[in-house]
């Protein structure tokens, strides 16, 4: 990809977010909020690519998910809802299947994350399927605190 949009309306890993997960008791993964990082709201199938790397480990796609309006999608199924859509204000949270979670402290979340803007065409793309991709990728310290019997 030679050319993408990047605009910075807020922080796509949104502060504070980052948590452990729980299954009767048991600390069964994690997970923290996103934000879409532009000027209108789009639909799930928009995404081109997602990919998290948390403390330099490459977190696989099938076990991470996303959550919107109620519903939780795996990572791949999102390319293929057209019908979800993302609206601008509302945070998706996403979550990550990881026996035990993550220790108390500071994480380093990497998000590669790219969107495509389905009404700007590509110039001089060569086909009727390439639309300009929109840059939504962050990076960000998080603080996971253990509080109460957590």
């Amino acid at each position: 990809m030679g050319f993408s949009m990047r605009i910075n309306f807020v922080d796509v890993i949104c502060d504070d977010s980052l948590r452990n997960s729980y299954i009767n008791g048991l600390k069964n993964g994690y997970e923290f909020d996103i934000r879409l990082s532009y000027y209108r709201g789009l639909f799930l199938s928009c995404v081109n690519s997602f990919a998290l790397t948390v403390d330099g480990e490459e977190v696989p796609n099938s076990e991470v998910t996303f959550s919107i309006n109620g519903k939780e999608f795996f990572v791949d199924q999102l390319s293929s809802l057209s019908s979800e859509f993302w609206k601008l204000l509302e945070p998706a949270k996403i979550k990550v299947l990881k026996k035990g979670g993550l220790p108390k402290g500071s994480h380093n979340l990497k998000l590669d994350f790219y969107l495509r803007v389905p009404y700007l065409p590509l110039p001089g793309g060569d086909s009727d399927h390439n639309y300009v991709p929109l840059d939504s990728c962050g990076e960000k310290e998080l603080i996971i605190e253990e509080i109460g019997g957590e």
